[in-house]
């Protein structure tokens, strides 16, 4: 018999109450916790242990959590799903653009954070392409089986939620994708999140292969539809 080591999950919030609370339901659902009080202790404990995925609190005191965010994506593309408060629109959107991978705003449903959660380590695709796949384009390689990326023969760095889109629009070269297919087969048909999340991370997405939205060697928009792979066949 196999032994499946259960996914690990970092939340980091400075108050009690939601840490406990959240680190209940997490580990009813069979994930394994570790808890941090601080930026600091945060960025400690990430560095001790392989945690599969973050839940981090944007306002913490001393060492804040785009900070954080920001020190992580430096070496790491772990699953990061940040907490903020409904007013808090503008560090939402930073935190998109530093590589969140979904957002929650607070007062949230602990069950809505463990969907959110299951939604995020699940988008592993298993559509059409095999995990010893090259897709290649005219200036532009997508490894599946090495999960690299290049642009030019120069390895472009992305996170686990941008390759994965590009990935998705690789697939289907020419094909005009809306928001809401984008959602389903990257982030899974459940999720209830905004779809707005997509035009952040496609402006991510370009900004890390080198790709402008108005003259778009990659990644095309169909305004008021959706997303297109406009790449050329090598």
């Amino acid at each position: 018999m196999n032994f499946v080591p259960r996914e690990r999950i970092l939340v980091v919030d400075d108050e009690a109450g939601i840490r406990e609370l959240v680190g209940s339901y997490l580990r009813n659902e069979g994930f394994d916790v570790d808890e941090a009080v601080s930026g600091e202790e945060a960025l400690a404990r990430y560095g001790q242990g392989a945690h599969d995925l973050i839940v981090l609190d944007l306002r913490l005191p001393g060492m804040g959590g785009l900070d954080v965010l920001r020190e992580i994506r430096r070496t790491s593309a772990v699953y990061v799903i940040v907490l903020t408060a409904r007013a808090d629109e503008t560090d939402k959107l930073i935190g998109l653009e530093l590589g969140a991978d979904d957002y929650i705003t607070k007062p949230f449903s602990p069950r809505e954070l463990v969907a959110r959660v299951r939604a995020v380590l699940r988008r592993r695709r298993d559509g059409d392409i095999e995990a010893d796949d090259v897709i290649r384009f005219d200036g532009l390689t997508i490894d599946i089986g090495r999960h690299e990326v290049r642009v030019d023969d120069a390895v472009a760095e992305l996170t686990n939620l941008e390759f994965e889109l590009l990935a998705a629009l690789a697939e289907a070269p020419g094909r005009v994708f809306t928001r809401r297919q984008l959602i389903e087969r990257v982030w899974g048909w459940d999720f209830y999140g905004d779809e707005r999340l997509v035009d952040v991370h496609i402006g991510n997405l370009r900004k890390a292969i080198g790709d402008a939205a108005d003259e778009p060697r990659f990644v095309g928009t169909v305004r008021g539809v959706g997303y297109k792979c406009v790449a050329r066949p090598s």
